[in-house]
């Protein structure tokens, strides 16, 4: 029975540290895809001024690429927050909401910034919706996270308090700065990239160690 559950636990901590990985690796394609898919754009686009979503747009030639740049990373986040990474529902849930929220900017796609290309306006306000549930979403979601670290921790973390004004100042500054609205969100997910890969790299350094092992190395 002992080694029963031994065994069982021993399961469990190799499924945290797969999952951690997982996540990783999901983010690295992500922010690949998505720094290479201007390369794909017409001419007319501009990763200054254009977002990451006009380059995922309707009816654009090669928006396959920046789809998938955002698929993957909801699904980073999305197994992120479906692991052990974080404790308590509110920080968990908050990062589920975000993942989710960008699988649907992914498959609801903006509308095009090149004005004789049709759209679906549905799709392209399924899509607005989603960003916007984005935003709120990860603010909240790194407040919990940064709560509970600052508890266990003793301290605020850096990444924390950049990762929340990223949030807040970037919408606010494309809204206002429209010529260089794309550059400030890709500043935005690189924030977001390196807070959620410091959170999976976290969660599996701290995942229980198996017997016999010492620092991820194995005997």
């Amino acid at each position: 029975m002992a080694d029963s559950g031994r065994e069982g636990n021993d399961e469990k901590v190799l499924t945290e540290k797969r999952m951690s990985r997982a996540v990783l690796v999901c983010l690295a394609v992500s922010a690949l895809a998505l720094a290479l898919a201007p390369l794909l754009m017409p001419g007319s686009y501009s990763p200054i001024a254009h977002t990451t979503s006009e380059s995922a747009a309707q009816g654009v030639d090669g928006a396959w690429l920046a789809r998938l740049g955002l698929g993957a990373f909801g699904v980073a986040v999305v197994i992120l927050a479906a692991g052990r990474s974080w404790s308590g529902r509110p920080a968990r849930a908050a990062h589920f909401v975000f993942g989710m929220a960008l699988l649907l900017t992914a498959t609801a796609s903006a509308r095009p910034w090149i004005p004789e290309v049709p759209f679906d306006l549905l799709e392209d306000q399924m899509h607005s919706f989603a960003a916007t549930a984005m935003g709120f979403a990860f603010a909240f979601g790194v407040v919990a996270v940064g709560i509970g670290n600052s508890r266990a921790i003793g301290r605020v973390r850096l990444w924390d308090i950049v990762a929340v004004l990223a949030s807040v100042i970037v919408p606010i500054g494309m809204a206002n700065l429209a010529g260089i609205a794309g550059l400030l969100q890709r500043v935005m997910f690189a924030v977001a990239y390196v807070w959620y890969g410091i959170e999976a790299n976290r969660a599996n350094r701290l995942a229980p160690r198996l017997p016999g092992q010492v620092e991820g190395v194995s005997t």
